[in-house]
């Protein structure tokens, strides 16, 4: 088991006031409901997003506030998560709880889902951090990289999701 180093606890205004956001937003060609469906799904996560190696919910469905899921990533990062919103079809969110590098103060995700249709959704994703020890001088350098980054993992979900059910 990777070593835990505690990470602060954030609730939703984070979202406005980290120091670091990446925001990303898409038209997905498929439901709200189908969105979720591949949120829920912990094989879904490192077909889009990247860094992520494995997904695991760590409790039970149906998923709400407070479910849990450790996250692996490359480069050896462990997340431990806590969600911190959760209406299926409109939102989730969630914040480390510890991470497996003493390099984050803070951070967390956020999905708005917004129906435009029966078939059709907007999908935003908001990436917030809090860096801290050697990464606070490292993250502004890398900002730009991580606005595309997230642009690119939000189209890949995209075409994801429209693959399987359209």
């Amino acid at each position: 088991m990777a070593t835990k180093y505690p990470c602060k606890p954030v609730d939703m205004t984070f979202f406005d006031t980290a120091p670091f956001r990446y925001i990303a937003e898409v038209e997905v060609n498929v439901s709200a409901v189908d969105v979720f469906t591949s949120f829920e799904n912990a094989d879904d996560w490192p077909r889009w997003a990247m860094p992520i190696q494995k997904v695991e919910w760590t409790a039970p469905k149906p998923f709400g506030i407070g479910t849990t899921r450790t996250v692996s990533m490359i480069g050896g990062l462990v997340g431990y998560e806590e969600f911190i919103a959760w209406e299926r079809g409109r939102e989730m969110a969630f914040c480390f709880t510890h991470g497996s590098k003493d390099n984050i103060e803070s951070f967390a995700e956020r999905y708005e889902v917004d129906a435009i249709s029966e078939k059709c959704c907007r999908v935003r994703w908001t990436m917030a951090m809090k860096p801290k020890g050697a990464s606070k001088y490292f993250l502004p350098v890398f900002s730009p990289v991580m606005h595309l980054g997230v642009k690119v993992m939000l189209r890949k979900f995209a075409r994801l999701v429209e693959g399987r059910c359209c």
